[in-house]
């Protein structure tokens, strides 16, 4: 999948320049923008707009690059757009590093930015990381040098968002002394697990957990509300995962 932006178009084709290519270009052919027939190319695609395309066929000897967008599936397109969003977000970073070092964007791509792409799965992972702690760049092999003035531009540049992780939990006592032992739990729940808690109604509750990692937090709320259901006795208790509240 490539990024394209529309320079030229006929009632039969759409020349398009390559975003992450510079200098290259491609043609979508009219019978490649929708499943349905199409009697004019401008009706669906417009001048200067950026699209997701898929590449069909490359000729290096004629420099023609054939691509598609009817081909192009829905997840295959949020996916694309958002390493976009990533791959910009890390060139701003890398262009912020080659201020700090007093070299150029194209300098800086040769002495870390490359390294970077080839030892994480791409360059703005390298810098989520980093903006915690030099230490899983170096791990990777990094220079301490590089390592360290990353880590500083990058926790100048990440600003991470943080979300609520929430969960119902329905918790039930059978002797005497339940509401007590409810306390306790949900107590327990607090100082034990750092678990924030808030009543709905007898015998729900609503469970919530604060990070900056979504999928990292979802994973560790399920962990810390098993061990705590585990240990319930005189009672049974069940939750399940409600999603993200940001």
């Amino acid at each position: 999948m490539v990024i394209v932006t529309v320079t030229n178009l006929t009632p039969y084709s759409a020349l398009c320049r390559l975003e992450e290519y510079p200098g290259k270009e491609g043609m979508i052919h009219v019978s490649e923008v929708s499943g349905k027939w199409v009697r004019d190319i401008r009706k669906f695609v417009k001048m200067n707009k950026t699209y997701i395309a898929k590449v069909l066929h490359v000729d290096e000897g004629k420099g023609h690059i054939a691509l598609s967008l009817k081909r192009v599936a829905k997840v295959d397109k949020t996916r694309k757009i958002q390493e976009f969003k990533y791959e910009q977000k890390a060139e701003k970073i890398l262009r912020k590093i080659a201020r700090e070092k007093n070299i150029t964007l194209e300098k800086a791509y040769e002495l870390i930015g490359y390294e970077l792409q080839e030892k994480f799965d791409d360059m703005f992972e390298a810098f989520e990381l980093a903006s915690e702690s030099p230490e899983p760049l170096i791990n990777k092999g990094i220079e301490k040098k590089w390592a360290e003035i990353i880590h500083k531009v990058a926790k100048e540049s990440i600003v991470k968002k943080r979300v609520k992780i929430r969960a119902e939990l329905n918790v039930k006592f059978y002797t005497g002394d339940g509401i007590e032992k409810i306390k306790e739990f949900m107590d327990n729940l607090i100082n034990k697990y750092g678990l924030n808690i808030k009543y709905i109604s007898a015998p729900k509750y609503n469970v919530e957990i604060e990070s900056d990692n979504p999928k990292l937090a979802q994973k560790e709320l399920i962990k810390r509300l098993t061990n705590a259901v585990s240990s319930i006795k005189d009672g049974d208790a069940e939750f399940k995962i409600i999603g993200e509240k940001r």
